[in-house]
């Protein structure tokens, strides 16, 4: 999964205009995916495996390899993404590295073939022929149908999902064998490949490397993948693939998530502030440290016993939930980069709410509400309040393209909504109800009620029934 935040890249994307940027049009091939809703989306996915059997046997723990003998299934699969897709695109200003790279397995490294500036068919068409293989990125900025699947699966996973076509020809490995740091989920839209699966060297790898062919051993997987048939394997597992004798060429559709997604990464977002906080209202952790301890080479057991109590005292405190644990940044990092709702219509839809009108919230997996704190002067109080961040103004064309920086600098474009703190009680209420009416907003004031019904109309996220 190409990381989101490779700000390198944007000088190259804004060579390309992305409004300037065709998509291809969508097949009318009936879906065979459940897409009512995110979860029946996935439960169709990997169907006739369970939801809950998925997570409890295969999720973190061991590949699963679906056959699948439908022909609507393999026919619909085929409609995701082919290489006469590709090169329809080529008109549109594709380039390589941003959007494509031409690789090939040599020796068991990867080298890659890639020229400088725009791509052109003729180019594609002759790497093939010369048994390198092309890997596509995001498809999803350019089909309907999977911004609509991809869309569903980052509501479901409550994660980032990116995604990459890979199209290899006869007899050739485009990448030699190495593993990832995401959930990979393989949906094979044309020919066949040949899969192996290695045991990790590394379980649940939280970064991407090639292995060597003498550490890996042998395969503990190795099977054929054919049109429409499903493949899922965990972060870590050793993998590497090739087009079969007498296949023309093969394509498939790697859909990858959770990334950075830990438990650790959990407490690296969420402790520094916990940690902040507890400072404001505990003198001992404002005390200062002994002298020379920065000075010191080795552990001191007076110091590592001290700070073994305070974490002690920040777990006990978790568990009897008097410590609030809140990942903002992981929340807001999720939010700024997913994809918008599916073919989303113009913004705000429907007329104002007023004071006698029953409202509801509108995607509410596209939003997520923060506690912020802000100091405008060295010399003021720090004051909190409450914000809306939501994805229905994100770009679809840039999804994983690396197009947005880190850091609290993304929201000065982005968008957001700001209010008092008194106001995380109405906004919860409006969050956990179907449907409300406006006057039985949580706040004293009815203009306040209809001031915050009016702020998330203007945004999209709130329609009168």
């Amino acid at each position: 999964m190409p990381k989101k935040r490779q700000v390198g890249r944007r000088n190259m994307a804004e060579e390309a205009s992305p409004s300037k940027q065709s998509r291809v049009t969508s097949s009318q091939t009936r879906s065979p995916l459940g897409l009512q809703s995110p979860e029946s989306l996935f439960e169709s996915l990997i169907q006739p495996v369970g939801t809950e059997q998925f997570f409890a046997e295969y999720w973190e723990k061991k590949p699963l390899h679906l056959q699948r003998s439908d022909p609507a299934v393999a026919s619909y699969y085929q409609s995701l993404f082919q290489l006469a897709d590709l090169q329809s695109l080529c008109s549109q200003g594709l380039q390589f590295y941003r959007d494509i790279n031409i690789v090939r397995c040599v020796n068991g490294k990867k080298k890659v073939l890639n020229k400088e500036g725009y791509v052109k068919n003729g180019s594609l068409i002759s790497n093939l022929k010369h048994k390198a293989s092309i890997q596509f990125h995001q498809p999803q900025r350019f089909k309907d149908e999977l911004w609509r699947i991809m869309e569903k699966l980052e509501s479901f996973f409550g994660a980032l999902v990116g995604s990459n076509v890979y199209i290899t020809p006869e007899q050739s490995q485009g990448l030699p064998p190495h593993y990832d740091d995401v959930e990979v989920f393989i949906l094979q839209l044309e020919g066949e490949k040949r899969w192996r699966l290695y045991n990790p060297t590394i379980p649940l790898a939280a970064e991407y490397n090639v292995e060597s062919v003498d550490r890996i051993g042998s395969p503990t997987h190795d099977f054929i993948l054919k049109t429409g048939d499903l493949l899922y394997f965990p972060r870590g597992t050793i993998h590497q693939a090739e087009t079969p004798a007498g296949v023309p060429h093969s394509t498939h559709l790697t859909l990858s998530t959770y990334q950075r997604m830990s438990w650790g990464d959990l407490l690296s977002d969420a402790f520094p502030v916990m940690l902040f906080d507890r400072s404001r209202t505990e003198v001992s952790l404002r005390e200062g440290m002994p002298r020379r301890l920065l000075l010191a080479n080795g552990s001191d057991v007076n110091t590592n016993r001290r700070l073994a109590a305070i974490l002690r005292a920040v777990a006990d405190d978790l568990e009897e939930e008097v410590q609030k644990f809140s990942p903002t940044h992981m929340k807001k990092d999720f939010i700024s980069n997913r994809l918008p709702p599916y073919c989303l219509q113009q913004l705000p839809a429907g007329r104002m709410p007023a004071l006698e009108d029953t409202v509801f919230l509108q995607f509410k997996d596209h939003m997520v509400i923060t506690v912020e704190s802000c100091q405008q002067n060295t010399d003021e109080a720090t004051e909190q309040f409450v914000c809306v961040f939501h994805s229905l103004k994100n770009s679809r064309e840039n999804h994983m393209m690396g197009e947005i920086c880190d850091g609290e600098q993304q929201w000065d474009h982005s968008a957001g909504l700001r209010f008092s703190l008194s106001h995380i009680q109405a906004l919860r209420q409006l969050l956990q109800s179907e449907q409300l009416p406006v006057r039985q907003i949580q706040l004293p004031e009815d203009q306040d009620k209809l001031s915050l019904s009016l702020a998330l109309w203007s945004e999209g996220l709130l329609q009168v029934l």
